[in-house]
């Protein structure tokens, strides 16, 4: 008699490889939301974008804290192997989040927002498909090659053709060094996800505590405290980016990434300025470029592809065997 097996799906979080893919969609849409608050909060007071990343990051870890109260652990931890697997990873992550973001934002005032998109946004996938090579084996294949160099075609076309941008070296450096943090960031989620994962919530905590602790003297420099005549739109403004594309949408990245391939994880996120440059036409009068709208089909396109190709992987997986 024939017997079968099968291979094992990835643990981490028990999700499946469809509901992850989800999840980062929906993360990558919500930040794409971000720049426009931002806007609105920026027309209606003098909140400076340190200050403003720091509330994001202090309000999200609030809200964070509030969602994990009512969970009580289920056990006493035991010291050493997986746990301490966990706090190293966990602490990693949150270090590398915190990188991602102070450097970002030093690229953005250095060299404009364009460029730092651009170089942040275009160098991520490039470092995380060689990092997840070198470091967990994971093939990108040709397929997933032409995927990556499509998306990042795209992005350039988005970001770039609907206008000049000034490129300085020191911005694009900064812009390097956030694409160095946000790699790292997707790499070690990924690799704990492979080790049966953590809890997401605990992994998006830590790291928007990181971030508080580090921005909050910089904030303080610049001015914690927004001046404004219309203080209810800003507190309202300051508790969406905080709920929704920083305590969510980075609660949905982190489970999403620990399940799905890193290059993949890396070019589905580019859904980011998709959704910025919808709102920008949408809500706030600017206008759609041809630019625009091909940046935005090649973007979509690779993200289709690379999801498609996910799918099939995780069905192969799934599939039974003969031995």
């Amino acid at each position: 008699m024939e017997k079968y097996v099968t291979h094992a799906p990835n643990p981490a979080a028990g999700l499946s490889v469809r509901r992850s893919l989800i999840y980062l969609s929906v993360a990558g849409a919500a930040w794409g939301t971000a720049g426009a608050a931002a806007t609105l909060l920026y027309r209606a007071s003098d909140l400076g974008p340190v200050s403003l990343t720091f509330w994001r990051c202090a309000g999200g870890l609030v809200l964070l804290l509030a969602a994990r109260a009512p969970r009580r652990p289920r056990g006493a931890a035991r010291p050493g192997g997986p746990r301490r697997r966990a706090v190293l990873g966990t602490a990693a992550t949150g270090l590398a989040f915190t990188l991602f973001q102070v450097a970002y934002f030093a690229a953005v005032q250095l060299t404009g927002l364009a460029v730092a998109t651009v170089v942040t946004l275009g160098a991520g996938p490039v470092l995380i498909a060689v990092g997840a090579r070198l470091t967990l084996g994971e093939r990108l294949g040709a397929g997933g090659l032409a995927a990556v160099t499509g998306a990042l075609g795209g992005l350039l076309v988005l970001v770039l053709g609907g206008g000049s941008a000034a490129v300085r070296p020191a911005g694009v450096g900064w812009a390097l060094l956030s694409a160095a943090g946000y790699a790292a960031m997707t790499l070690l989620t990924r690799w704990a996800g492979r080790g049966g994962g953590g809890d997401p919530l605990a992994t998006t905590a830590w790291s928007f505590a990181a971030g508080t602790v580090v921005l909050l003297p910089l904030a303080v420099a610049e001015g914690l405290l927004p001046h404004t005549v219309e203080p209810g739109r800003v507190l309202g403004l300051l508790a969406y980016v905080a709920a929704v594309p920083t305590a969510l949408a980075y609660a949905l990245y982190f489970a999403g990434a620990a399940v799905v391939r890193s290059a993949t994880v890396s070019v589905i996120m580019l859904l980011e300025p998709v959704s910025a440059a919808v709102i920008a036409v949408a809500l706030l009068g600017e206008r759609l470029t041809a630019g625009m709208g091909l940046g935005t089909l090649l973007l979509l396109a690779a993200v289709t592809g690379l999801a498609y190709g996910e799918m099939r992987a995780a069905a192969a997986r799934r599939r039974p065997v003969p031995v």
